[in-house]
């Protein structure tokens, strides 16, 4: 089982940026692909971004060009910078191994217009 501990969260302005880390133990950490998810209040849990073990992106179309991924295996940890943030980006934050499917705990971001 990987455990996953997302962090990072809180309370911005529309404009602003936040980073998000997920921090991955109990599996080789550079063998597998970590995902950025959200979940809005009545909606379903939404994919945001993936990155390989290689360190290859993809992004969900409605954060292209706004959120990036990355990783740094050397400290078992993923990242989500988000930039440009809109309300409609508020939600409870989510990363995921993609090879187990095990689930962080979360992290909430809230957006002020």
């Amino acid at each position: 089982q990987v455990q996953l501990v997302e962090s990072g969260g809180g309370l911005v302005q529309a404009g602003e940026s936040l980073r998000l880390s997920c921090a991955v133990s109990g599996s080789t950490f550079s063998a597998i692909s970590v995902g950025w998810y959200r979940q809005t209040p009545g909606k379903t849990r939404e994919w945001l971004a993936t990155i390989s073990g290689a360190g290859l992106p993809n992004y969900a179309s409605s954060v292209a060009g706004r959120f990036t991924i990355s990783r740094d295996n050397a400290k078992n940890t993923a990242f989500l910078q988000m930039d440009s943030l809109e309300p409609d980006d508020t939600g409870v934050y989510y990363c995921r191994s993609i090879r187990t499917g095990d689930w962080g705990q979360g992290t909430q971001v809230t957006v002020s217009s």
